[in-house]
């Protein structure tokens, strides 16, 4: 029989047929800053931005990011399409900036870490912790955890500009995790 998904109390058997065709596209996160928050999720993390969206009425810009992969399909050139396109896809990262946000010097955001605790972390796979590790470092990247210190090892955490939390991994490492 083909896996399906883990069972636990409360998970239900079967997929609703009406949520057949849900995808996962992106999760949020508010920024302070886009020039500095872009400069660190394309210059250190090498992510890319797919699409900008301004809202002029309403004083937001919204900026899609992903990671591009080989074999991804190609972003079409023309802007609506591509936003189609961009809301087509699965585990992109939006960042939301409030216009002005970056004149006020009292505004910070919660990392979700800190009491109330709440949203956490996002997480990016890499293909070697050790040469990510070396590169955050070379990059002035600033550690929460390395992975080597703690209980749970070959796992990373570092912080954006923003204090959000990012998990770094590499997959490789993983087979044991929670054994």
């Amino acid at each position: 029989m083909p896996f399906t998904s883990e069972q636990y109390p409360g998970v239900v058997e079967s997929r609703p047929e009406a949520t057949r065709g849900f995808a996962l596209n992106h999760s949020m996160m508010r920024i302070k800053d886009p020039e500095r928050s872009l400069a660190f999720y394309t210059g250190v993390l090498g992510m890319r931005v797919l699409r900008r969206l301004d809202f002029e009425e309403l004083n937001f810009s919204l900026y899609f990011l992903d990671c591009p992969t080989e074999g991804q399909s190609t972003p079409p050139s023309d802007v609506g399409e591509r936003t189609v396109w961009t809301f087509s896809q699965r585990g992109l990262l939006e960042l939301t900036h409030n216009w002005g946000s970056e004149d006020d010097p009292d505004l910070q955001f919660h990392d979700g870490n800190s009491e109330p605790q709440g949203f956490g972390h996002i997480c990016v796979s890499v293909p070697d912790l050790d040469a990510a590790e070396r590169w955050f470092d070379d990059n002035g990247v600033e550690f929460i955890k390395r992975p080597d210190q703690g209980k749970l090892t070959d796992v990373a955490f570092i912080r954006d500009p923003d204090g959000y939390w990012i998990e770094i991994v590499e997959p490789a490492r993983l087979s044991d995790l929670g054994r």
